[in-house]
């Protein structure tokens, strides 16, 4: 199982980075290891300061793919999830100034939320999915998959030009603007429309 997300999908994210847009989706992978436990809360690592939230749309792949066509992507996925790819900010900076790899600002242990997943069927249209994550019950992202720059299927075509992608893989769809630093005992939850896909609190 493996852990694809994607980054700069969002313009107003790009734009709060003050990041170049890019020409093709950015993409990086997580570990299984990087997965919060359920009931588990999140623990601030001892070598960050700044650890954002950012949270995402998911989808879950269901076949084993690869060289995906547009036109067939949304046969490879089912299900759709909430989750947080949760960045250590100052150690990110560091590390794209020297134009180094960002895993460990992105990759470290329990900095992958995976909420709860619902049923594609549920969705009258995937690309019209409204999204939140609240802060001590005060919304501080929200977004809608339309403004993605490139689409779920787009996405599965893309990243399956370099990777086999395999049953249980996940893609993090990217984050829209509103990333922000957590402090001890926040509370996050997750909310896709008005259905809670997650809770957890920061330690």
């Amino acid at each position: 199982m493996k852990l694809i997300c994607i980054g700069r999908n969002y313009t107003e994210h790009i734009k709060e980075l003050e990041n170049e847009k890019p020409t093709d989706p950015v993409v990086f992978l997580k570990p299984d290891t990087s997965i919060l436990l359920k009931k588990q809360p999140f623990f601030i690592p001892d070598f960050s300061d700044e650890v954002h939230h950012e949270v995402e749309v998911l989808v879950k792949i269901n076949r084993v793919g690869k060289y995906i066509a547009k036109k067939f992507a949304q046969k490879y996925y089912n299900e759709i999830g909430l989750g947080i790819d949760f960045t250590a900010r100052d150690v990110q900076s560091r590390l794209k100034a020297k134009g180094l790899p960002w895993e460990k600002a992105k990759a470290f242990d329990g900095a992958a939320v995976i909420g709860k997943w619902l049923p594609k069927s549920e969705f009258e249209d995937i690309q019209q999915i409204n999204f939140s994550l609240k802060k001590n019950d005060i919304i501080v992202q929200k977004g809608n998959t339309s403004h993605m720059l490139w689409k779920i299927d787009e996405l599965i075509e893309y990243v399956s030009k370099y990777f086999t992608l395999k049953i249980g893989d996940i893609i993090f769809t990217g984050t829209p603007a509103g990333v922000g630093k957590v402090v001890a005992n926040d509370k996050l939850k997750g909310f896709i429309g008005d259905n809670e896909l997650f809770s957890i609190t920061v330690k």
